[in-house]
């Protein structure tokens, strides 16, 4: 029979292999499963922020000479429309940006009315989730709300051939902690089993990364 000493020394070398293999295997944190249904109570967390290439519409009221349509924000992040040059767009909310352009038209024209429609979304890069490594086709999405891991994962096509779907991370900067925080996540019980366990909500500037599988 076992006695005290002789169980708590069984306990520590059960226990030390155990401790190692969680540190080798990575960050063994899960983020707990959505409980949003896509498609219900959909609404923004926040207003969006324009990035390059996003495709936007700018109307000014009773002046269609003054209005744009399909004005793509260039790589630079500006835009040109008429009697506005070279106008930062990027890092601005539609309204921020209708605003500088109100302000830029009053010059020219007594109060002004100015919209600004964003057509095509790409998002700046902070609100982007990245998805890298062993996925069918890496690629950076633009946030939307509400938006999982499954979202992303039909987006860029699911996982490679060779992928290591239940061994893939999801890297997020914590605020509070100020420093990034790496979780793991289950994307091959996700897209082969259907777990809706291992279905996790992104917030923006997220990553996902994809190991290969080790041979």
């Amino acid at each position: 029979m076992l006695n005290s000493l002789s169980l708590t020394r069984l306990a520590a070398l059960v226990a030390a292999p155990l401790a190692l293999a969680a540190c080798a295997g990575g960050p063994s944190t899960q983020l707990p499963p959505a409980t949003f249904t896509t498609g219900t109570n959909e609404a923004p967390t926040e207003n969006y922020i324009l990035g390059p290439l996003d495709q936007i519409t700018v109307h000014v009221w009773r002046n269609p000479e003054l209005s744009a349509e399909d004005i793509q924000v260039r790589p630079d992040g500006r835009i040109t429309i008429p009697l506005v040059q070279d106008m930062v767009a990027v890092g601005k909310t539609p309204t921020q940006l209708q605003d500088d352009i109100k302000e830029e038209l009053s010059e020219y024209i007594e109060q002004p009315i100015v919209s600004v429609i964003v057509n095509e979304f790409n998002g700046a890069l902070p609100q982007q989730i990245r998805i890298t490594g062993a996925g069918a086709e890496p690629a950076a999405l633009a946030y939307r709300a509400n938006m999982t891991v499954l979202d992303a994962m039909i987006a860029v096509g699911g996982l490679g051939e060779f992928a290591a779907g239940n061994r893939a991370t999801l890297t997020r900067f914590d605020a509070e902690l100020d420093k990034n925080v790496t979780y793991r996540l289950r994307l091959k019980d996700l897209l082969n089993k259907g777990d809706p366990s291992a279905n996790v909500a992104l917030k923006p500037g997220d990553t996902i990364s994809i190991p290969e599988s080790r041979f």
